[in-house]
């Protein structure tokens, strides 16, 4: 399928989704609890005639929670005072209320500690189980090559390399990545 896309409202309604690396400027709203953050992608699940149904909003956060494993003391809470691991799954599960297909996301586990990188790794093989789209950026070569199923190698802008998980070896994704561009 091809999509035009031309401003990020377009990318979101053809079911595409950025987890940014930068969470805390780009992917959250820090002041506003995790509920808030959970359902602010489509208010109008959480809606009727206009107006925020509160107990909606509050179950389907309360879901969330649950099917993520976030670490919250409440649905209220402030999503600055949640780890980083857990801000990024709020990040993760705002896309999920909003029903996207593919997410693309842009070093997931930067700034989570070692348990919350294994959890978001698990919620993402599951998410892939569940057939949905999965692009991860990342510099982190050990991290794709333990979660990918294939690495598109670029270089100086184009790509220089697609090597499958059965061919994956450090070396050489690393030689495709910093080979020098030739022009034809």
């Amino acid at each position: 399928m091809r999509a035009a896309i031309f401003a990020p409202k377009d990318a979101v309604r053809h079911g595409l989704s950025l987890l940014t690396e930068d969470r805390k400027g780009q992917g959250l709203l820090l002041d506003l609890p995790v509920d808030q953050n959970m359902t602010i992608t489509d208010l109008s699940r959480v809606s009727r005639y206009g107006l925020l149904d509160r107990d909606a909003e509050a179950a389907a956060a309360t879901d969330l929670v649950g099917q993520l494993r976030v670490k919250t003391s409440s649905i209220a809470q402030a999503v600055r005072n949640l780890s980083g691991g857990n801000q990024q799954k709020v990040v993760l599960a705002k896309w999920l209320f909003r029903g996207t297909s593919t997410l693309i996301l842009d070093e997931p586990t930067r700034g989570v500690d070692i348990g919350a990188r294994r959890e978001i790794y698990q919620l993402l093989w599951m998410l892939a189980a569940a057939q949905k789209g999965i692009v991860m950026v990342s510099s982190d070569l050990p991290e794709l090559m333990g979660m990918c199923h294939r690495i598109i190698v670029f270089s100086k802008n184009r790509i220089v390399g697609d090597v499958p998980r059965s061919e994956f070896d450090q070396e050489r994704i690393l030689s495709l990545a910093y080979q020098e561009y030739v022009r034809p």
